[in-house]
């Protein structure tokens, strides 16, 4: 169940293994701590599924062996199916090759089995926090960086505004001086 100060929504954690009692001891387990959680056997499965289901997590298994867990993560990203989900990467104990391997090639975390749940939750909701927040702020970028176009263009056409008024200004000040120019002539002929 949620705790108090933990996101309000389930989030939603795709887990792609080969290990069927695996997969679904982990899904029991995250089902119960508050999350969605889908599951497949596969990277090619996991593409198919996320083109209908966005998720926040991904949970891939690194000894895949249909299509290996790194090449699976390379794939989905390249796929652009889960732009805003948190890649984690699950090796074997004292494996740690596959998680510089893991981290290396672009994964947000790497956990080991066998892991303790709590600790798991914990890593996953600060991974989606973190990527809620990373979402916010390149949200807020983007606004920015449209006010900022917006106000080059404003400031563009206010330049070309001043360009006329000071063209304006000079033909104005031009018929001035004709106008002064035929006067002084007039009077000079006058006298």
């Amino acid at each position: 169940m949620p705790e108090a100060g933990r996101t309000a929504r389930r989030l939603r954690v795709l887990l792609i293994d080969e290990d069927a009692t695996a997969r679904a001891v982990i899904a029991r387990r995250l089902s119960h701590m508050g999350y969605d959680v889908a599951l497949t056997e596969n990277g090619f499965t996991a593409l198919t599924m996320l083109v209908a289901r966005p998720v926040d997590v991904i949970l891939i298994d690194m000894a895949l062996t249909l299509l290996p867990g790194i090449a699976t993560m390379r794939k989905i990203r390249a796929a652009g199916l889960a732009d805003n989900a948190c890649f984690v990467m699950i090796g074997g104990r004292n494996d740690a090759v596959s998680a510089v391997e893991a981290l290396e090639a672009g994964a947000d975390d790497h956990i080991v089995k066998p892991y303790d749940f709590e600790i798991l939750d914990a890593r996953l909701r600060h991974l989606c926090a973190r990527a809620e927040q990373l979402g916010t702020l390149t949200r807020h970028n983007a606004e920015l960086d449209a006010r900022i176009a917006r106000r080059a263009l404003e400031l563009g056409e206010t330049r070309d505004a001043l360009a006329e008024m000071q063209a304006d200004r000079a033909r104005l000040v031009s018929s001035i001086q004709a106008l002064h120019d035929e006067i002084a002539r007039l009077n000079a002929a006058r006298h």
